[in-house]
């Protein structure tokens, strides 16, 4: 059998067959194949018709025509699909062939795979992969991480399919070992999640003015000329000019409410274990399950009241500014706060994460591309060592500028009896993280108070533990001092 396949991808569904005639468009031969084995004969028929495209028809038939070392990328179900064909692969693999997981496996799965396939020899690579069909097919955003060893195998691959910036950079770029390649996916869409909520904020603030979906579509377009430039405010604003086959929009015809896949509520997760405040992804987690909450809400909003029948008497145009200040301040808590996760995470499993080329390989492809992320790589081309970003002169001048009108946003939401879950929570994230003192005083008085768990004083050094017998009736022996 002739070994002239570049690298493989199993998994044809409609991600698969677009990175496939992504590769094949930059030169490579790739050999590919489904579980379902009709439809490689589909694709080669239809859509790879024309191509080099090479199909195979058994897991051992595609092994025999790759070149060596042997390049194999899934592209299936995040789960136990992933583990089933990694076992279907390893009698036909030698040492220092890769395998690369390109779904949307959870990190702790990948890194789990990572050593249990560094034991065979067989180099693993999970590799985030963002943009939807349309990138895929043109040029994705890839996080790949794992085996350092395999990187120079794929990386001309992987940068020549991916989307480009300014100046043909490519979004791809090697994250790190182990599971570090979906850990930075995780993120992402973690990050998207907040985005995403926010918008939705802000569409109903503004519908709380009386724009109409026309006024609605116009302020997004507007929105999109300056900072908040994004690949998500401008489908936005093409989805509120959609017209239904009746002329109405269709936007309003659809159901509210959310689905979602995981990769939120794994990002919240990863944030409680690591001790990183993921405030406003939480938020827009749980508003996604509120929205779930169909029958419930319309039966609730019988019985429940709000401010009445409020109307908005203010200067509309005004308020319209402070809204799109209060989305732009939000939107920098939220990267703030996924950017003190990458950078616990990093820490923590000593990944040695490239914050600064993180947000490189987000600027073009991904479905959070956006303008903004120039301003987070620039922040840590000034300091690589910066610890927030709320802490970078760029950002701390942005929120500062926009503080007013986001401090009216989130009081008008509460007027109208508008929902503001993220904008509140990214206000209420600020003025904490702002705050050189906290409430917690109290709050270690209470708890030493009830179970003797100590605290630490203003007056003598940190680390150094007391407890109080507050009630003149207990004893002098302390719980030990631990944090979960």
């Amino acid at each position: 059998m002739p070994q002239t396949a570049d690298i493989a991808l199993i998994g044809l569904a409609v991600m698969g067959q677009n990175i496939v005639l992504n590769m094949n468009d930059h030169g490579y031969v790739v050999a590919v194949y489904n579980r379902t084995v009709s439809k490689v004969d589909d694709f080669l028929a239809n859509e790879a018709k024309g191509t080099k495209i090479l199909g195979a028809h058994s897991i051992e038939e595609l092994v025999g025509l790759l070149k060596r070392p042997r390049r194999i990328m899934l592209l299936v179900k995040a789960g136990a699909a992933v583990d089933e064909f990694i076992g279907q692969l390893l009698p036909f693999l030698e040492p220092g062939d890769i395998i690369i997981d390109g779904g949307n496996s959870f990190y702790e799965d990948s890194v789990r795979r990572y050593k249990e396939l560094k034991e065979k020899g067989i180099l693993f690579v999970g590799s985030g992969v963002s943009g939807g069909e349309e990138g895929a097919r043109h040029g994705p955003s890839l996080m790949p991480g794992g085996a350092p060893e395999a990187w120079p195998h794929i990386k001309a691959i992987f940068q020549s399919i991916a989307a480009k910036v300014e100046n043909g950079v490519p979004c791809c770029d090697w994250v790190g070992e182990s599971g570090a390649g979906h850990f930075v996916k995780m993120v992402h869409n973690g990050i998207e999640y907040g985005d995403m909520q926010l918008i939705c904020e802000a569409y109903q603030l503004l519908s709380g003015l009386g724009l109409n979906n026309d006024e609605l579509a116009k302020t997004f377009t507007d929105w999109n000329k300056g900072e908040l430039d994004s690949y998500l405010i401008e489908i936005t604003s093409n989805i509120l000019k959609f017209k239904d086959t009746d002329g109405s929009p269709l936007v309003d015809k659809i159901l509210d409410t959310a689905g979602q896949k995981g990769t939120g509520k794994w990002t919240v997760l990863s944030g409680l274990d690591n001790a990183a405040p993921v405030t406003l992804i939480a938020e827009a987690v749980f508003a996604r399950i509120i929205s779930s909450l169909k029958e419930e809400r319309v039966a609730a909003s019988a019985v429940l009241v709000g401010p009445g029948d409020v109307k908005f008497t203010g200067n509309r145009e005004e308020a319209i500014e402070d809204i799109r200040q209060a989305l732009y301040a939000s939107k920098i808590i939220s990267y703030a706060q996924g950017y003190m996760l990458l950078r616990n995470v990093s820490i923590n499993n000593k990944w040695k994460l490239n914050l600064g080329g993180i947000a490189l390989m987000w600027r073009g492809g991904c479905i959070i591309r956006s303008r903004f992320l120039g301003d987070i790589k620039a922040a840590y081309d000034r300091n690589p060592n910066l610890t927030n970003l709320l802490l970078d002169s760029f950002f701390t001048q942005a929120v500062n500028k926009a503080q007013g009108g986001w401090r009216r946003t989130v009081a008008l939401g509460a007027t109208l009896g508008i929902p503001t879950p993220t904008f509140s929570n990214a206000l209420s994230f600020y003025d904490s993280y702002r705050s050189a003192r906290l409430p917690a005083n109290l709050l270690q008085a209470q708890r030493d108070y009830f179970g003797a768990h100590t605290y630490e004083r203003t007056d003598k050094p940190r680390g150094e533990f007391s407890h109080t017998n507050w009630t003149g009736q207990g004893g002098t022996t302390a719980s030990t001092t631990y944090n979960a």
